[in-house]
Order: C-alpha cells, then sequence, then structure tokens
C-alpha cells in the first residue's frame, strides 16, 4: 500500500483494521444473533475509516478505507434492524 515510495505503518493499520472491521460487522450482520457485534463493530469500523480516510497518503489506503466504511455501514445497518447495540 505504499505506492509512492514511502512507510505509512500509522495509515496501513488503520487501513487495514478499518477493513477487518468492516467485513467482520458485514459476515455478523448476516447473522440475527450477532447483531450486537455487527452493531458495535460497524459503528467502530465507520468511525475508523472516517479519519482513517481523512489521514490516508495513498491510493490504495483510501480504496480500502471505502470499501471498509461501506461494508462497515451496512454491517451496522443489519445489526440494527436485527436488535440494535444491546444483546
Amino acid at each position: 500500500m505504499n505506492s509512492d515510495g514511502r512507510r505509512h505503518p500509522l495509515e496501513n493499520a488503520l487501513s487495514v483494521c478499518t477493513i477487518l472491521c468492516g467485513l467482520i460487522a458485514f459476515a455478523a450482520g448476516l447473522v440475527p444473533s450477532a447483531h450486537s457485534v455487527a452493531s458495535w463493530l460497524g459503528v467502530l469500523g465507520f468511525c475508523g475509516g472516517l479519519y482513517s480516510q481523512y489521514v490516508s497518503a495513498t491510493t490504495p489506503e483510501r480504496a480500502l478505507n471505502i470499501v471498509g466504511i461501506v461494508a462497515s455501514f451496512v454491517g451496522v445497518a443489519f445489526g440494527i434492524r436485527h436488535g440494535g447495540f444491546l444483546p
């Protein structure tokens, strides 16, 4: 993800965390009994992804951020639909 030839360890870590939170929130959102996991990870991934997008330095980081933000949003929407933040 360092397409500009420089290292960006913080930005890369934030992008990877965003995509992981988004994918887990999306997958948990498909399971009605995991609604609280989907809701909390979706919010964490969405807010963290917005910050990660703000500080990103390269295009591959931005691409991962957008995929993670969208997956987090869909995961939190499914989680809220299935029962919300509390178990």
